[in-house]
């Protein structure tokens, strides 16, 4: 009966068409965009051979009814979240999804509003995949958790005709009283590796003190040649007054009464 009836209506649409034809020109042809689709509905019944276009396509007048779909990728971000993180941290996080949807039969036919759908369940997929990870993880991990969320969002939206392209978490909001530990933290951490650096350097030069020391212990006149190249940097560089040690045992070889006054100190003892 049913058959029937929707037969004996599109016969009497089609000679409404052909008595009406100039104006029925006008109500049956339409136009979709190279970037849309048009699903068709007649009687209520989705048309065989799925969405039209683009370009033109024809419906009847009275029993068919269509509803354009954008093809094209749509962006939307996600409020920034209140999550407690794993380390009972809490945190506020805010994200951008990239979907397109990819079969205009199933969107219609299968949700009521996919694009506001998605916009739900990637709010939910934000709180369920971060309250998972600690905090340190979501500082410093945040593409994995972008493919993490990727690939929930795509697996909960394939049956409704959506393919979520990308995933990006935008900002990551820490608490004043976390950001003033952490930067303490962080510079407690700074000037102890400074100061292993400091002692590190201040070891490599006792050694090569040493090695120096113990060379010109094997040689005395090394010694006096590190004056002299000490003096003529000083020269060089400044013109001033120069206080210049001198051994007093070279000069004890050259002294005529060095002899005698060793003398007399012998027969006094």
């Amino acid at each position: 009966m049913a058959d029937g009836c929707a037969v004996l209506l599109t016969v009497i649409s089609y000679i409404l068409v052909v008595l009406t034809f100039p104006v029925s020109f006008f109500c049956c042809f339409k136009i979709v965009q190279e970037y849309e689709r048009a699903v068709i509905f007649r009687l209520g019944r989705l048309v065989s051979g799925g969405a039209k276009g683009p370009g033109l396509f024809f419906i009847i007048p009275c029993i068919d009814t269509y509803r354009k779909i954008d093809l094209r990728t749509i962006t939307f971000d996600v409020p920034p979240q209140e999550i407690l993180t794993k380390d009972s941290v809490t945190v506020a996080v805010d994200a951008v999804v990239y979907f397109r949807i990819c079969d205009p039969c199933v969107s219609i036919t299968n949700v009521t509003d996919a694009p506001r759908s998605t916009r739900l369940l990637a709010q939910t997929t934000l709180r369920n995949v971060l309250g998972t990870k600690t905090l340190a993880e979501i500082l410093s991990d945040r593409e994995h958790i972008a493919q993490s969320m990727k690939s929930v969002l795509d697996e909960g939206t394939d049956p409704w005709g959506v393919k979520v392209e990308r995933v990006e978490v935008k900002d990551v909001r820490i608490p004043h009283e976390m950001q003033r530990s952490m930067a303490a933290e962080a510079e407690s951490t700074r000037e102890a590796r400074a100061k292993v650096i400091a002692a590190e350097g201040e070891q490599k030069a006792s050694r090569a003190l040493k090695e120096a020391a113990d060379v010109m212990a094997d040689s005395p006149g090394a010694l006096q040649l590190r004056y002299l190249q000490t003096l003529t940097t000083i020269s060089a560089e400044k013109n001033s007054t120069i206080i210049f040690p001198f051994p007093m045992d070279i000069l004890a070889g050259f002294s005529p009464f060095a002899g005698g006054a060793k003398e007399k100190s012998d027969l006094r003892y």
